[in-house]
């Protein structure tokens, strides 16, 4: 059984805000599973299960999904593949915004990677839980979760100059849009200006198509429609979660006709991920009252 040991008296582990309740089922997993051991190949019923629960989802089915991926987490013996079945039953909590259920699951996974001291995952987990937190109106609980996956990207050994740059980056990404979130442009357009900054010093030229999404989103949420159009256009529109905040951001210039087409385009994609477990809903709904 991997050992908190080394970590648990640190600074890093204490600054994480736990319930009682998170405790106890972060431990429960740790007890059940063997960070050490090599992964076995997923099982077939185990993928059969986790796909299933996504097409389940995908059509607002969400409590048969969740079934299938606890049996998919109780049929699955190899480490990595709890963790996938895991990884998409937070997606599957977010689609309904059940905030307890995500930030249940997803703890268990960050408290198993800092066990492992795979920090690289926690932080990824922790970026993903975030997010969940701040699309589903967490503001405060989002940013601490973002603090906690860029402190947790920190701690990865040898971490190169552009890895840093990315977190960095992500970092300041992210308090620009929960600033935008709370309405505060001022400090939206600082952490914007940063992550420009980061950006200009060429070593995550990869990043800069995410530059448009956040100068789009923080328009959006700061009252500026017209610009929040125009940026977001200029970003992806494979992604569910930027033709939603398109569509978003028309509804607020009264364009409807122009809102309606987009929030199709959502529906239009069939991707079980947190951009689209925030759009589907969205578009459902607002197709539905047109």
């Amino acid at each position: 059984m991997p050992s908190l040991s080394p970590i648990r008296g640190s600074t890093f582990w204490r600054s994480r805000r736990w319930s009682h309740h998170q405790c106890c089922c972060i431990c429960a997993v740790l007890a059940a599973v063997s960070i050490g051991t090599p992964a076995l190949a997923q099982s077939s019923e185990g993928a059969a299960l986790i796909k299933s629960a996504a097409a389940l989802d995908l059509d607002g089915k969400y409590e048969a999904a969740r079934t299938d991926l606890m049996k998919a987490i109780d049929l699955e013996s190899a480490d990595s593949a709890k963790a996938r079945a895991r990884r998409t039953l937070a997606v599957s909590y977010a689609f309904t915004c059940d905030v307890k259920g995500v930030t249940t699951v997803e703890h268990q996974l960050i408290a198993a990677a800092i066990a492992a001291h795979d920090f690289n995952t926690a932080a990824d987990v922790d970026n993903e839980l975030a997010r969940i937190l701040l699309e589903c109106g967490d503001a405060g609980q989002a940013l601490d979760t973002y603090r906690a996956g860029h402190d947790a990207a920190l701690h990865i050994p040898n971490l190169p100059d552009s890895a840093h740059d990315l977190w960095d980056f992500r970092w300041e990404h992210a308090q620009a849009r929960v600033a935008a979130r709370r309405g505060d442009r001022a400090d939206a357009m600082q952490h914007v200006a940063a992550a420009k900054a980061i950006l200009d010093k060429g070593k995550i030229p990869d990043q800069a198509r995410f530059y448009p999404y956040l100068t789009g989103y923080v328009a959006l949420y700061t009252g500026d429609a017209k610009t929040a159009i125009a940026e977001l256009q200029r970003a992806d529109q494979k992604d569910p979660f930027i033709l939603a905040l398109i569509a978003q951001a028309y509804e607020r210039s009264g364009d409807k006709a122009q809102a309606m087409m987009y929030y199709r385009k959502v529906l239009t994609l069939d991707n079980h991920n947190p951009p689209n477990a925030f759009a589907r809903p969205l578009a459902q709904k607002k197709l539905a009252a047109s």
